[in-house]
């Protein structure tokens, strides 16, 4: 089979294993400080606020409407929009002693200096409850979808794998979410989905190896673990390559030229798999063998002599 990226020589990553464990602990310690510290910066979709659909006579200039709603006070705006070039979409989060209706008054007021022509199409006032429910139903999806990932990869290898997935996976998104607040990007329901893609995404990737790792255990009945771990990851770097850096050239454009209502949707799908990369490899693997991992927990010992014998019942 042609690859594009060919290895004649196994590389040796469970050489590095501690190492690589190690900096995975410290890059995930910092992102739970970060989150602890400085808290996630919370969109209006969850803290609640005042959201407007504005109709311009031709297309809206997005960048101009930013820039002037941010001149009046209205410093974390989104601005998008919405169905055509000439419908916007504005959400703006709660303000301290300002109604939802002096607010939108006061943006109507804003906009209109520059175009006297626009209309109010519709505005809505999300409270925080609803902010709120939106914030724990987010939590939920993700408690979901990683106990979803344990059960698929439980049934399908071994609760070793499981756990060593779940983790590396976890590892991502705890991560992504800690540089969000670091850095206090705004969070919201975009960002939530992109967090969600990368899940699936990086538990794609786990099963690749995982299932190269399983594959060697039958084929390889002379190699130790680290050594079939260490195939089973050089065998599919090839197609690592090629898939995350097409993936990732998809994103990037997502990111630099997606405008803003894309932007943080493409930044947290770009630390996701980044660090999906990393972890698929250089996280779950070595967790195999720090969870003690043995050809007999792939292969049974009744399983293991009808693979050592031959057709007439000899032993191979």
């Amino acid at each position: 089979m042609f690859e594009l990226f060919p290895f004649k020589k196994a590389i040796p990553f469970m050489r590095y294993g501690k190492t690589t464990t190690a900096i995975s602990l410290a890059t995930f310690l910092f992102s739970v400080f970060a989150l602890f510290y400085y808290g996630l910066n919370l969109g209006v979709d969850f803290t609640g606020g005042t959201v407007m659909e504005v109709r311009y006579a031709q297309a809206a200039p997005l960048e101009d409407i930013r820039q002037s709603l941010k001149g009046s006070g209205f410093e974390e705006v989104a601005v998008q929009n919405f169905g055509t070039s000439q419908d916007v979409l504005i959400r703006l989060p709660v303000k301290e002693g300002i109604s939802g209706a002096q607010v939108s008054e006061q943006v109507m007021q804003t906009l209109k200096a520059k175009a006297p022509d626009l209309s109010l199409s519709r505005v809505e006032f999300v409270g925080p409850q609803v902010g709120q429910e939106l914030y724990e139903n987010g939590g939920l999806a993700l408690i979901l979808v990683a106990a979803g990932i344990i059960i698929y990869l439980a049934f399908r290898f071994e609760w070793r794998f499981a756990v060593s997935a779940i983790i590396a996976n976890m590892h991502d998104v705890v991560i992504i979410l800690g540089l969000f607040a670091f850095f206090q990007w705004q969070f919201d329901l975009t960002v939530l989905a992109g967090i969600l893609a990368v899940l699936g995404y990086s538990v794609n990737e786990s099963v690749v190896v995982f299932d190269r790792i399983r594959e060697n255990i039958r084929t390889m009945r002379d190699s130790s673990i680290p050594d079939i771990i260490d195939s089973a990851i050089t065998s599919t770097m090839s197609r690592t390559i090629i898939t995350h850096v097409s993936t990732q050239i998809m994103v990037l454009a997502m990111l630099w030229f997606g405008g803003e209502a894309l932007h943080n949707f493409a930044l947290a799908l770009t630390i996701g798999i980044m660090f999906g990369i990393y972890s698929s490899v250089l996280v779950a693997s070595p967790l195999l063998l720090l969870f003690g991992l043995k050809r007999e927990h792939m292969i049974p010992k009744e399983d293991e002599k009808i693979e050592g014998m031959n057709a007439d019942g000899s032993v191979v």
